[in-house]
């Protein structure tokens, strides 16, 4: 004990330096790159966007100067420009811009909503099928082909594909639901559950279903976008335009929720609310894509991969720029579909699962390489 009271040890400690405090020059140094890397990715994404969609909007059996497509579109928007022939017009307007917006949608959708999944989950592997959207989709607009319902004409299976989504997931939700809390491995489980169910469903409908009706739901089940009409973008465009205007919202609470459930509590995030608002806006997105476009796989699970190593992991560049990646993707996916092998078309869900597979595969591998195993 020396004179001062303290004890031996205490005396002959070294003196423990204080604890550094950020240097807020440094953080702002750190943070710039990362500001402009995301500016510059994101310029980079729209140019892409806008050159495809031109390329695509002319690109075809009947093909489109890009001089006449630019003139065409500044004659309807008032700034000059001249119209095209009658069928020009009519391909131009009434066929190829309509396809090119429902695939910007649809593809803006998907990848909006798989970002949100693997954000919400806190999982690489999340997409928006595993919470059963896309399966209990397929079971609506395969039962009303399977037994001819035709009560909103043109429209029932589309509209059927819609409300079984949404219902699907209310049922996942619900099901997965105890003591006033779903656990994200519950949900993950019933959601696999509810897929093997569905995926039942859809070979019983199959057994009882005639040719016709049998020839229909393969080629919806393998997704396209040939049937665009200005009345199906019209249709999933409020849809799209309300979850993808929520979902940046929620982009710095996901970012919090990536430090665990405990500490997003402990920070003032509601978890359960969290989870309940992005469950909702995944399957508005996912339904309402589904429903229009049938199956299109990948496009939710390997965009904000991509973005994630591109960009880093934070959410607010992360949300919208998966949104903006999957519309190129699937815009670039449609164009390729309709051009490769023309006159004839390859199916878009089956061109996006060829291409993301082995690309996904790779991605496995790569991230497993730099990590030294998963465990």
């Amino acid at each position: 004990m020396t004179e001062d009271g303290e004890t031996h040890d205490e005396a002959t400690a070294p003196a423990r330096a204080p604890s550094p405090t950020p240097d807020p020059h440094r953080t702002r140094t750190r943070t710039r790159p990362r500001r402009a890397r995301t500016a510059l990715l994101t310029a980079v994404l729209a140019a892409a966007l806008a050159v495809l969609a031109l390329l695509s909007v002319g690109s075809g059996a009947y093909g489109i100067p890009l001089s006449d497509v630019l003139g065409s579109l500044a004659h309807r928007a008032g700034l000059g420009g001249a119209p095209l022939d009658r069928v020009g017009e009519s391909v131009l307007w009434n066929v190829r811009l309509p396809r090119v917006v429902l695939g910007l949608l649809v593809g803006a959708s998907l990848g909006c909503a798989g970002a949100l999944m693997q954000g919400m989950f806190g999982n690489p592997l999340a997409e928006p099928g595993v919470i059963g959207i896309s399966s209990g989709a397929a079971v609506g607009a395969v039962a009303s082909i399977a037994f001819g319902l035709g009560f909103l004409g043109n429209w029932t299976v589309t509209v059927c594909a819609f409300a079984a989504g949404l219902a699907t997931v209310l049922l996942v939700y619900v099901l997965s639901r105890s003591g006033g809390r779903t656990e994200v491995v519950t949900l993950i489980l019933t959601g696999i559950a509810v897929n093997a169910f569905a995926g039942a469903l859809i070979g019983l409908f199959l057994f009882f279903a005639d040719n016709a009706a049998l020839t229909q739901i393969t080629f919806w089940q393998l997704g396209s976008l040939a049937q665009a009409t200005w009345a199906k973008v019209l249709a999933v465009l409020p849809c799209a335009l309300a979850g993808l205007c929520v979902a940046p919202l929620y982009a710095r609470r996901l970012d919090l929720l990536a430090l665990g459930e405990r500490p997003a509590r402990h920070l003032g995030v509601d978890v359960e609310r969290l989870r309940i608002v992005l469950v909702l806006v995944v399957a508005l997105l996912t339904a309402a894509a589904v429903a229009v476009a049938g199956i299109i796989t990948f496009v939710g699970l390997v965009i904000p991969h991509l973005l994630r190593m591109a960009a880093g992991p934070g959410h607010r560049f992360l949300v919208p720029g998966s949104a903006l990646g999957g519309a190129v993707v699937l815009v670039a996916a449609d164009l390729a579909a309709r051009t490769v092998v023309a006159p004839a078309e390859l199916p878009l869900g089956v061109l996006t699962a060829l291409i993301g597979s082995p690309f996904f595969f790779w991605l496995l591998r790569r991230t497993r390489r730099r990590q030294g195993g998963w465990a």
